[in-house]
């Protein structure tokens, strides 16, 4: 465990909309099977899925994330503390509604990416 002496500075967050967790992993120096164990950890932390269950993080989770990895390296929260003060703190979680139209938004893409699919293979066939 880090303490607060030896914190590490993380990478700026990019201006993207969508993260993979490999990414995630990067930005926030925590390895991709802990972002996957922190999801069942803390409730707040709910990527979206698509097919094969690829995660997809937003900015808010990236920083949500990071401030997960600081209550429990820097200052010493066991996984229950930390997840009971950033139930304290409810501004960190994102509201219902801004989820269902991430997860909108997210079938919209997978929707026209099958589109571009078959655009392709028809040209193809032409």
């Amino acid at each position: 465990m880090l303490d607060s002496g030896q914190s590490i500075s993380l990478p700026p967050i990019p201006g993207k909309r969508y993260f993979t967790i490999g990414e995630v992993s990067e930005l926030c120096s925590v390895k991709p099977h802990v972002l996957r164990y922190w999801e069942q950890e803390f409730p707040q932390l709910k990527p979206v899925k698509r097919r094969g269950n690829r995660r997809y993080y937003q900015r808010h989770e990236v920083q949500l994330i990071r401030n997960i990895r600081n209550l429990l390296y820097v200052e010493g929260f066991t996984i229950s503390g930390a997840r009971n003060k950033l139930q304290a703190h409810p501004d960190v979680d994102v509201p219902a509604a801004s989820r269902q139209e991430t997860q909108v938004t997210v079938k919209l893409i997978e929707d026209l990416e099958e589109v571009i699919a078959d655009l392709r293979t028809s040209q193809e066939n032409a």
